[in-house]
């Protein structure tokens, strides 16, 4: 049996069993199985890996960032980006990096873009932050981050401010995730309007108060669903070598 996985913590949050369980499925892969480890800490990691004999991972919140210094290479991308959403176990046992974050991000923002959305407010400076800001440099987009202790990032009233002008607004914090639907990601979310473009990462639930607010006022919204999808089809594009 082919094993794959997700590891972070926790994990109640998470659609990717289901969605590749369902892949397996459809496409007749009868010798693979996919699971979440709910892990409390990457100790042991290494030796976990090979006890459990998996072929890759998918990694989440909080291990995008603290996984890297236990593995043995890492993509250009990953590096550049500075955190880590996939892992490959190379056929020599290495444990290699990938971020297919960013490229997921980017694809599933361009078709919703406007010639006014030239810069973007990024909430959150983690792991999946790190890629959103990388996509938008990519893509020609300036960005500032925002974070709820400020300097050195922009803080929340000061990011309230720029939205005024800036259309672009990024959630890649985990505020707002189930089973936290109470949580606002922006508590001091501005005046909206038909030009802004709010996207969450999140996609469970499938609009959080953040994007029912934005709604609410007119602006256009997503959610993380597709991002979510394209990139686990990415992550196993690289565990198959495709």
């Amino acid at each position: 049996m082919k094993k794959y996985g997700l590891i972070g913590f926790p994990l109640g949050h998470s659609f990717s069993k289901r969605f590749f369980d369902s892949k397996f499925v459809s496409e007749g892969l009868n010798d693979c199985c996919y699971q979440p480890y709910e892990l409390p800490s990457l100790e042991g990691f290494r030796e976990w890996v090979r006890r459990e004999d998996l072929r890759g991972l998918n990694v989440t919140i909080p291990y995008k960032e603290a996984i890297i210094p236990l593995l043995d290479s890492m993509s250009d991308e990953a590096r550049l980006i500075g955190a880590v959403n996939v892992v490959k176990v190379m056929p020599d046992g290495s444990l290699r990096g990938f971020n297919t974050d960013a490229p997921a991000f980017a694809e599933t923002l361009r078709p919703l873009l406007k010639p006014w959305h030239t810069k973007a407010l990024v909430f959150g400076t983690g792991g999946a932050a790190k890629a959103v800001a990388y996509a938008l440099k990519q893509s020609g987009i300036e960005y500032c981050m925002v974070s709820r202790k400020g300097n050195p990032y922009l803080s929340y009233p000061e990011a309230a401010e720029m939205a005024k002008e800036v259309f672009l607004l990024i959630n890649a914090t985990p505020a707002g995730m189930y089973p936290h639907t109470e949580e606002m990601a922006v508590p001091q979310l501005p005046a909206l309007s038909e030009r802004h473009l709010c996207y969450d990462l999140i996609y469970n639930p499938a609009e959080t108060l953040f994007l029912a607010e934005a709604k609410r006022q007119g602006a256009a919204i997503r959610n993380g669903q597709p991002m979510l999808e394209l990139q686990a089809e990415m992550a196993w594009n690289i565990w198959t070598d495709r």
